[in-house]
């Protein structure tokens, strides 16, 4: 006991005494009187933190310009902070309260340390979801990078304050216990497996900058197709277009493969890639009659059509320099319709080039539109999609 306990004591018992009582009723009224005392001033000292300190603390961070200390001083905080106070005024007056009752005062004072550590990790856990909140509203390329480094921080400090919780409890040195770890580091590793592989597929996802919140990805494997929407320590949470919210672990999207159509939201357009079977029997040199209905419903002049010239060549052409005069497609990049490898269904003409709106439901619409076109035109230029039956038919003929 220091010199201002007994001071403290010193001064309860003379009042006493000067008001006439008995000194054996004095030293048991003594410390009753020590005790309400205390919890009045642990009460007060509460009551003056939350509602005198936090509105005046609030209010200056408020005006001030500067965004991190509203975060910092956030109510939640502040309220985990203002728990911590009386503690430390029953801390700092329990040694003269229970001087007689050495049992008692050890108690309650590892009782007392026990709760000022949860109301300390509390805070730091409150504090580090502050600044996690601010990161995210930046939307920095290093967002994922402050996400994982937050979780991790949350793990040490909740770990942290649990050795020494037990260390209190025992009368023990934190730093005995954490020494004294080494030897159950192998079932640490077993307990946080799924952490710690989380924590590593995540750095190598943030690192080869390959996921983002808010990115379109695709995992087959997992029938994921849509927006994701958290990525923690050992989970990336994505939802779907259907609105369905599928979970993955990072672990997964490192070991196998998945698309992030990141790339064609930051391109200048959105790739189609469309691929029709065309009839063989229907691919043949044009004729008089052929050249007269392009002439006159394509405007295909006579130096476009040469002697010799194929109506699947025609076609091709004319559906390349179609689509140039389109608005919605980006000129700017790829475009071409080829020939592919001929197949036993059909000779593939595959039509690749870009739209300029990126938007999926315009985007379909879009095409839709544009393909409708394309496949109204192959009958006029004497070609015939290939399409084969249920039944084992031929493929459909021209104008059957």
């Amino acid at each position: 006991m220091d010199i201002m306990d007994r001071a403290d004591i010193d001064m309860v018992d003379g009042l006493l005494l000067r008001m006439g009582m008995d000194a054996g009723w004095a030293d048991v009224v003594s410390p009753v009187l020590q005790t309400a005392l205390t919890a009045l001033l642990a009460w007060l000292s509460y009551v003056v933190c939350s509602r005198v300190v936090v509105p005046l603390v609030i209010k200056f961070a408020s005006r001030t310009v500067i965004e991190w200390d509203d975060l910092l001083f956030n109510p939640h905080s502040l309220r985990a902070l203002c728990r911590i106070v009386p503690a430390l005024v029953v801390w700092r007056l329990l040694p003269g309260v229970f001087s007689g009752a050495p049992l008692v005062q050890d108690l309650l004072t590892r009782a007392t340390g026990i709760y000022i550590t949860v109301m300390s990790m509390l805070l730091g856990v409150s504090v580090v979801d502050a600044f996690k909140s601010y990161e995210d509203k930046r939307h920095s390329s290093l967002q994922q990078y402050y996400h994982t480094f937050c979780g991790v921080l949350k793990i040490v400090i909740i770990f942290l304050s649990l050795i020494v919780m037990v260390a209190i409890a025992i009368d023990r040195s934190p730093l005995t216990l954490i020494a004294g770890l080494g030897a159950t580091s192998a079932v640490l590793m077993l307990v946080f497996k799924d952490t710690i592989s989380g924590l590593v597929a995540g750095i190598r996802l943030t690192s080869n900058d390959m996921l983002h919140r808010g990115d379109w990805i695709t995992v087959p494997k997992a029938d994921i197709n849509g927006i994701v929407e958290d990525i923690t320590l050992t989970t990336v949470k994505v939802r779907n277009f259907d609105n369905t919210i599928l979970t993955i672990a990072p672990q997964t999207l490192v070991d196998d493969s998945f698309q992030n159509w990141i790339g064609m939201r930051q391109g200048e357009g959105r790739r189609v890639k469309r691929m029709v079977y065309f009839d063989f029997r229907s691919i043949r040199p044009a004729d008089d009659a052929l050249r007269a209905r392009l002439a006159a419903k394509y405007g295909l002049k006579a130096e476009d059509m040469g002697p010799g010239a194929v109506n699947m060549t025609l076609f091709r052409r004319y559906v390349e320099r179609y689509l140039v005069t389109l608005p919605g497609v980006n000129t700017d990049m790829m475009l071409m319709v080829r020939q592919l490898e001929a197949t036993n269904t059909g000779l593939p003409i595959e039509f690749y080039f870009f739209l300029r709106c990126k938007e999926w439901v315009p985007y379909e619409h879009q095409l839709a539109d544009i393909m409708d076109t394309i496949y109204a035109m192959i009958p006029d230029f004497g070609l015939v999609v290939y399409q084969r039956y249920s039944d084992g038919g031929e493929a459909l003929k021209a104008g059957s």
